[in-house]
């Protein structure tokens, strides 16, 4: 390995239905993300953001891992670890305490914070991530730092995201049997949030929707705040399983061809196109016309769209009533392995009668040739997250080029600063 005592490192570590990417980053003096070492494996062992099989993951993880570290010429020893799956909720509480030098202070904000996430959760939930949404101080409201401000008391409003303690700790478990550290757990929605969306985005209104193998991780922003966080269990595999059943090929094949050939939206496919459609069986391949193929998936990634349309409904309904800004004037951002679909854009635009874009990885360096694409947005998101949260010891020397120890615990408390 080669020594380099200066460098200040942070791993992304993404596992995915259907991809596991390991992301290493370097914080440049500027405070941007140079990204210097990728690695990724087919996953095997996840469903929906679970683990079902426990060693296949080890073995995923670990082939990742590899050529990270290979790529980046460095010894991965901790990592920042994304997290998914249909046990993810969400929840706003309010705190309130009073200002104790008719000044804010950090000591005020953290203390209204800590009032604010002490709700009891139930015993199989854990706490990910406590954001503050917005501040008010006495009458005045929408204050988004009080630090400085003159008052008598202080309420905040800030958003909790839990995860299921098994399942976080499954996941944990198979990082670690790969001989890693894992620094920080984060809800994979954020983690996008912050490799694509810009902050005029957010302050407008948003909602991220990441698009994996097995689950859609949606985050939704008003005013500058996250108001809301879910995960549903259905994504691009259930479109992959059309393809298969239709056509009477093999998953993996029918994978390739989604890829390759795919089209959300079948008028936009030429009525010659032709795509060659392996069979079982020893039986030779078929050519079939591309506008049968999209017949098949535009239905599916409607409904699949659909599904998000209706959560973003009631959740704008709910912000309404809350008397929060509820209109997504940013539109709808699609990221995520399953959003590299040809007419997707097309599709969405007519689900939520609404502007949408794909989300690619913003603000990187390095080696963008590889990572500037919605498959790896969870991963670069984390490395965001990483630099954000962690305060580097700019005296400290490290022995090699490693990133063992650069975190030094699992907290979401962090999110403040976000």
């Amino acid at each position: 390995m080669t020594k380099a005592a200066d460098k200040k490192l942070i791993v992304g570590l993404d596992i995915g239905t259907s991809k596991v990417c390991a992301l290493v980053g370097e914080v440049l003096p500027d405070g941007n993300v140079n990204v210097i070492g990728v690695g990724s494996s087919p996953s095997r062992g996840m469903d929906k953001g679970g683990v079902n099989d426990l060693e296949s993951v080890v073995k995923s993880v670990q082939r990742a891992v590899d050529q990270a570290e290979l790529m980046a010429d460095c010894q991965i020893g901790s990592v920042c670890l994304s997290l998914s799956g249909k046990h993810i909720s969400c929840q706003t509480e309010k705190g309130m305490v009073p200002i104790s030098d008719k000044e804010v202070t950090q000591d005020d904000v953290d203390n209204v914070i800590h009032t604010a996430k002490s709700v009891k959760i139930s015993d199989e939930q854990r706490t990910l991530h406590v954001i503050p949404q917005e501040f008010a101080i006495d009458y005045q409201e929408g204050i988004k730092n009080p630090v400085g401000l003159s008052g008598v008391r202080m309420e905040a409003s800030v958003h909790l995201i839990t995860c299921h303690n098994d399942m976080a700790r499954n996941i944990v478990k198979a990082v670690e049997r790969c001989g890693l550290t894992v620094d920080h757990l984060i809800f994979s929605g954020l983690a996008t949030s912050h490799a694509v969306l810009t902050p005029d985005e957010r302050e407008l209104g948003v909602c991220v929707v990441d698009i994996g193998g097995g689950t859609m991780d949606l985050a939704i922003w008003t005013g500058g705040a996250l108001r809301h966080a879910e995960v549903i269990p259905y994504a691009g595999n259930v479109v992959t399983s059309d393809i298969a059943y239709a056509f009477g090929t093999p998953p993996g094949d029918a994978e390739d061809i989604k890829v390759k050939y795919g089209c959300a939206l079948s008028e936009l496919v030429s009525k010659d196109a032709k795509v060659d459609v392996p069979s079982v069986g020893g039986r030779p391949s078929r050519s079939l016309q591309s506008q049968t193929l999209a017949e098949v998936i535009e239905p599916r990634y409607s409904e699949l769209l659909g599904l998000v349309n209706q959560k973003l409904l009631t959740v704008q309904d709910q912000l309404r009533e809350a008397g929060v800004k509820h209109h997504l004037a940013a539109g709808i951002v699609l990221t995520g392995g399953a959003a590299q679909m040809e007419g997707l854009t097309e599709c969405a635009e007519r689900v939520f009668r609404n502007q949408v874009r794909i989300g690619q990885p913003l603000d990187l360096s390095g080696l963008t040739d590889y990572v500037q694409a919605p498959p790896y947005a969870t991963a670069v998101g984390l490395l965001h997250y990483g630099k954000d949260s962690q305060s580097f010891d700019e005296n400290a020397q490290e022995p090699k080029r490693s990133v063992t120890g650069l975190f030094s615990r699992i907290s979401g408390w962090f999110e403040k600063n976000f």
